[in-house]
């Protein structure tokens, strides 16, 4: 007899690849989704359609702050208190360390609030909410550098401090009439969990019975750094696994019409001229001028520019544009970018997985969806504690917790060396590339509280 399935309610669904995550534990079932994007929605009902998903799943098209949660319990037949785990992930652009900080005077922001407000009405057992890493220290207000106390400015206001969102989002969760939430939150890479793509987020994990969660240290390094802290990974000395590269999620694709959003023919041309695993820095130095023109003199930040990738490195980041110039991801034996499915690949949804709409959207789609792998990795810690909270007939722990925890759990994946004193380092596929590796982490477990 199978184990119980505990019942989900997404919001903020995209793509599905969190709920992909938790259903391939075998001990999550999403009953509903919110999603507003209506190609994303089709891309749900498609694969509903084709047995996928439950026939049962009820597919909410719409703004959130327009769909009342009670009509959504309506519809799966559940009560306040009843629902296993509600999850999602409120678009973070406003919250993400690119670009302008916009924080919560940008509309997009208050959409925590709106996943908080469900929380409020659905009472679930547990949340999972996830966020790009920037919101941890993301202020209510935002104070531009220039004008910074270390600028000659005034004193920070409590809305302005770094993470003042977080202190405010926790503390609302406290004042939840009969259901006050303990909250962890876990700043975690998928790479580090066998993911074949360096992507950070930050998972927040909640519960109304003073259950204290944690999240298993990383299984997967790279394969050559030296275990000083045994204890990180599996309790025995070269117990981690190496990462996963490039090559484990493409390297035996067989796509003979890749849809691809690629690169221009100005684009192609410096690329072409670009070997495996570099970037800009192997062009002649008056093709990088020609070809990058301001940009060139910036500092910081170029890693992106003509990147061609390696087969024996994980990927980086997906961006939802892979064809941009200073965030390319160029395939690394073809002079295109990285297609549709690669891309399907890289985020490790399931190959039969369809997408709908344009060929932008479904970038979009694949591009902002949370790791399957990193929803697994939550829906088992996640799934043994309402294991053990059913075990107690639903008691909630009688010690409350002091704190809500942030915990660092080696999420910074320092870079490679691209280029020191005038050499350019080349990542080659099958070589040491002693001097180009990634550099060991610095800090690999720390605990703060939420003040």
């Amino acid at each position: 007899m199978g184990r119980h399935r505990y019942k989900v309610i997404s919001l903020f669904s995209g793509g599905m690849g969190l709920d992909l995550g938790l259903e391939a534990t075998g001990r999550f079932r999403v009953v509903a989704c919110i999603e507003k994007e209506p190609t994303f929605c089709e891309t749900i009902r498609k694969n509903q359609r084709a047995g996928r998903l439950s026939p049962d799943l009820q597919v909410f098209e719409g703004d959130i702050a327009g769909i009342e949660p009670e009509k959504v319990l309506e519809a799966t037949g559940l009560a306040p208190g009843e629902v296993d785990l509600l999850v999602g992930g409120p678009p973070c652009q406003s919250f993400s360390t690119a670009g302008r900080r916009g924080t919560v005077q940008d509309p997009r922001g208050t959409l925590l609030w709106q996943f908080l407000r469900y929380v409020e009405f659905m009472k679930p057992r547990f949340f999972l909410m996830e966020n790009v890493r920037g919101l941890l220290s993301a202020a209510i207000k935002h104070r531009p550098i220039s004008k910074r106390p270390e600028k000659g400015g005034s004193a920070l206001r409590s809305e302005e401090e770094p993470g003042s969102v977080v202190r405010m989002f926790s503390n609302d969760l406290q004042h939840i009439p009969e259901a006050a939430y303990h909250m962890d939150c876990f700043e975690v890479n998928a790479v580090n969990y066998g993911a074949p793509q360096i992507r950070e987020r930050a998972l927040f994990i909640g519960n109304k019975y003073n259950a204290v969660a944690d999240f298993p240290d990383p299984t997967h390094g790279p394969s050559d750094e030296s275990d000083e802290s045994p204890t990180l990974f599996c309790g025995e000395p070269g117990g981690r696994k190496p990462w996963k590269t490039l090559r484990d999620a493409i390297g035996g694709l067989q796509d003979e019409h890749p849809v691809v959003m690629d690169f221009s023919p100005r684009k192609k041309k410096y690329l072409a001229m670009v070997p495996p695993g570099s970037n800009w820095r192997s062009l002649p130095r008056e093709v990088q001028q020609e070809s990058m023109g301001r940009a060139w003199i910036a500092k910081g930040g170029r890693s992106g520019w003509w990147r061609r990738l390696t087969f024996d490195l994980p990927c980086p980041t997906l961006v939802t544009m892979p064809n941009h110039a200073s965030t390319s991801l160029c395939h690394p034996t073809e002079t295109r970018a990285l297609s549709i499915r690669e891309y399907a690949r890289i985020q490790e949804f399931p190959d039969e997985w369809e997408f709908a709409g344009k060929v932008s959207e479904q970038y979009a789609q694949v591009g902002n969806a949370v790791p399957t792998r990193l929803g697994q990795v939550a829906g088992d810690v996640i799934s043994q504690s309402l294991d053990e909270l059913a075990r107690r007939k639903w008691e909630p722990y009688p010690q409350r917790p002091q704190a809500y925890r942030v915990v660092y759990i080696q999420s910074h994946v320092r870079t490679r060396q691209w280029y020191k004193s005038g050499e350019t380092f080349v990542w080659e596929d099958g070589e040491e590339n002693g001097e180009a590796s990634y550099a060991a982490p610095k800090t690999k477990r720390k605990v703060r509280i939420i003040n």
